[in-house]
């Protein structure tokens, strides 16, 4: 199964997971206060972060969660964008290597 991944970039995080929670209808799985937030469900994989290197609403990258992706890898396609293609141990691994003391267990369902 393939899920695409978008990540964009946000200056407001609260005000942005409430738009988005209610645009996705669920509250998102793991929240990293005033930095990151990530929303899982059966179609998308949306992620939104505080980075200062982005201006607020731009995309940060795209890319595909897939149960079949044996490592973790990024390539830019013919427009730029930078690609990322991963399985959710290895999402859960990144973001518990950016931020140590959080405890994310992957969910794709419910609020």
């Amino acid at each position: 199964m393939k899920r695409i991944h978008i990540a964009l970039s946000t200056h407001n995080i609260s005000e942005s997971i409430k738009d988005y929670s209610i645009r996705l209808g669920m509250a998102p799985c793991v929240i990293i206060e005033n930095e990151y937030a990530l929303w899982r469900t059966d179609t998308v994989n949306l992620s939104i972060r505080n980075d200062p290197k982005v201006s607020p609403g731009n995309l940060r990258h795209l890319g595909w969660e897939s149960s079949n992706a044996i490592e973790f890898t990024t390539s830019k396609d013919v427009n730029g964008i930078l690609w990322e293609e991963f399985n959710a141990e290895q999402q859960k691994t990144e973001i518990e290597e950016v931020w140590p003391t959080v405890e994310y267990k992957p969910r794709t369902k419910g609020v």
